[in-house]
């Protein structure tokens, strides 16, 4: 087995695995070539995963133009299947409902750089299996949570604030929380399993915030956060943070993408992947527990 590494990067995930490490980038097409090379599938599984970023050109280089490289290397190099890694950030939203892979959307309704690019690297991928015979099958996870979020990821760091007790607020919103192993899972069974052009949705159990935080507060032996904040009031202060996010080159707890999809409740239905593909997926407050009890133990909270 051979993973792709940036040099340099963090590689303590890497550690305890019996992989060859080959050095590249999603911004070196010929690192790419070089990492596929000799190998039967190829899982692209990486990318910018932030919600706010300083330079959205570099997301879009990273996420779009980085998986084009990706599959013309595959197809270059003979590969049988490839499973992408899309997201749910590309679907479209149900009114007070639930949707799946057949939920239409289209660029215009991507809040975001991050969705664009994923809407945009997803569109390319299925370009490619019609037009090039890409053999890729196309995953799409909701909000995987759980161990080893070394970063962490933006659901990592909410999990983290509310489980050290800074987050006394919350907003009227929702996600689909699944636990990371299960998705990992599900990248296995669509490798077998999955129809070359098809999406699955893998995701766990549809939340309210209010309900996650609830949950991790229980976890962890605190209270939940009782007041629940109104959107609109909040854009201004995450402009100011956004200003601050620059200025310091951190990225802000609170955004004005984050505000805009907050207005919906992303709730996914994976019950695609389950009658196609067997996918299962525990609980949602196990997954969190899981996140809750490495973060703890890797000193993310005192």
């Amino acid at each position: 087995m051979r993973v792709l590494a940036r040099p340099g990067g963090d590689r303590r995930n890497l550690g305890e695995l019996a992989v060859e490490v080959a050095e590249g980038c999603l911004e070196d097409a010929d690192s790419l070539l070089r990492a596929a090379d000799g190998c039967r599938y190829v899982f692209h599984v990486a990318a910018d995963y932030r919600i706010w970023v300083p330079n959205p050109a570099g997301m879009l280089r990273a996420n779009v133009d980085g998986t084009r490289a990706m599959m013309r290397a595959a197809l270059a190099t003979g590969v049988e299947r490839v499973v992408y890694t899309s997201s749910v950030a590309v679907l479209g939203h149900v009114e007070e409902g639930v949707a799946d892979e057949e939920t239409p959307s289209g660029e215009a309704d991507m809040v975001g750089i991050y969705k664009r690019s994923k809407y945009l690297a997803e569109a390319e991928v299925r370009r490619m299996v019609a037009e090039e015979q890409l053999p890729a099958v196309i995953v799409n996870p909701s909000t995987p949570v759980g161990p080893r979020d070394i970063k962490p990821t933006p659901t990592g760091r909410m999990i983290v604030e509310a489980a050290a007790g800074r987050m006394p607020a919350y907003l009227d919103t929702g996600l689909n929380i699944v636990h990371v192993d299960d998705v990992a899972e599900g990248h296995l069974l669509a490798l077998d399993l999955g129809t070359v052009g098809e999406r699955y949705i893998l995701g766990g159990d549809n939340l309210s915030l209010a309900e996650i935080l609830g949950q991790i507060a229980g976890i962890v032996g605190r209270s939940p956060p009782k007041l629940r904040l109104p959107r609109l009031p909040l854009f201004p202060v995450a402009l100011l943070a956004e200003a601050v996010g620059r200025l310091s080159g951190r990225e802000p707890m609170l955004t004005v993408d984050a505000l805009k999809m907050a207005r919906w409740r992303m709730w996914f239905s994976s019950a695609k992947a389950e009658r196609v593909l067997g996918y299962r997926h525990r609980p949602a407050e196990a997954a969190l527990a899981d996140a809750i009890a490495w973060f703890k133990s890797a000193g993310y909270w005192s």
